[in-house]
């Protein structure tokens, strides 16, 4: 009889071969970043389509489609252009989850990720606010997928996050001043 242990993102079985447990335990991709704001400022900074677009220059991401405001709510989409490993590919998502000034996860509708999750947190601190982004993502293509998840496209992620969030550290910090 197989048993079930139940994480609140990882499921494990016993019995699973050695290539369905690397399949089961998907990367999770987290970067803390400390901003001198408030998290007030740094939220609304966060879902500000243009700010992201300018904190993520070295992808060469622009704005396909995005509220006319420029400022993500629930249930808004968005669609960003960039070029990652060479390729120009396109990423459409969707605010599913939206509590200012605490969190909003954004959930990719369409894209080259077999699902993109990324929940977006943020809480007060005594010199201002700690950004918490967490990537829960998975590549298409099963097992080779996993593989490539692991090799080199959790660490890629990782190095794309902390770039963008020194950016956008910069450039609400500046502003602030």
């Amino acid at each position: 009889m197989a048993c079930t242990k139940t994480h609140p993102r990882i499921t494990i079985r016993s019995g699973l071969t050695e290539v369905d447990a690397i399949i089961a335990v998907m990367p999770i991709v987290r970067v803390e970043t400390a901003i001198a704001a408030s998290p007030e400022e740094c939220f609304d900074r966060a879902r500000d389509v243009n700010l992201h677009a300018a904190s993520t220059a070295g992808s060469k991401e622009r704005i396909v489609d995005a509220p006319a405001s420029g400022m993500l709510e629930l249930g808004d989409e968005v669609e960003f252009e960039a070029v990652h490993f060479g390729i120009r590919q396109r990423l459409r998502s969707k605010i599913v989850e939206f509590d200012r000034p605490r969190i909003f996860v954004d959930e990719m509708q369409r894209g080259a990720f077999k699902r993109l999750r990324h929940t977006h947190e943020f809480a007060r601190t005594e010199r201002g606010t700690l950004m918490i982004d967490e990537l829960d993502f998975a590549s298409p293509f099963g097992l080779l997928g996993a593989i490539a998840d692991k090799l080199f496209l959790a660490g890629y992620m990782r190095r794309f996050m902390l770039a963008k969030n020194a950016e956008l550290k910069r450039l609400i910090e500046s502003e602030l001043r």
